[in-house]
């Protein structure tokens, strides 16, 4: 699975604009636009016990032509499967760093305050006996692996570069992820 975005942060999520979110199928390996964020996170958090492929997207077939192509025209990122899905009242947000390493997760509650460790997460559902209903398991911080060859060779000192440094390379294919999203 891989999510994706491209463009300028907005202030409230930091999440790029254009994220673009996909999967990959079980048995032909093409690549499928999700249309939404939740959808996405629902295939995700079940990927494993119920791997998803083509004919789970209305009208569509592993006869025909893949959504979108992996190619290095936009950064890809490979999330793991079965992360949770972000429980109701929370948003799940990535950023990606200016120089491209990785990714960092944070969770967003309805009042607006940004939580970035479970630690954060446990003292919140604590403070707040509305979320009786919701434990710290459902919330993870495990983040996408950014595919090294779809990172731009020139990239501004100042608009945030690995200067010469090494990168890991990762074998996991996300827009985010095997099934998973893509990132401009």
């Amino acid at each position: 699975m891989k999510p994706g975005g491209g463009g300028k942060e907005t202030p409230k999520t930091l999440e790029k604009p254009s994220t673009v979110y996909t999967v990959q199928c079980g048995e032909c390996f093409k690549w499928r636009l999700i249309p939404t964020k939740e959808e996405f996170e629902d295939i995700r958090s079940k990927f494993i016990e119920d791997p998803w492929v083509c004919d789970n997207k209305y009208g569509v077939s592993c006869e025909d032509p893949e959504d979108i192509e992996y190619d290095s025209s936009k950064i890809w990122a490979i999330d793991k499967p079965n992360i949770p899905k972000t429980p109701v009242g929370f948003e799940r947000i990535l950023v990606l760093r200016k120089d491209f390493s990785k990714f960092d997760a944070y969770y967003i509650t309805s009042t607006g305050k940004r939580l970035r460790a479970i630690t954060e997460i446990a003292k919140f559902l604590e403070a707040n006996p509305e979320y009786s209903g919701v434990s710290v398991s459902d919330f993870s911080f495990t983040v996408p692996k950014v595919v090294e060859n779809t990172i731009p060779r020139i990239v501004d000192g100042k608009n945030g570069a690995s200067r010469g440094k090494k990168k890991k390379k990762s074998m996991i294919k996300d827009d985010d992820n095997d099934d998973g999203e893509l990132v401009d």
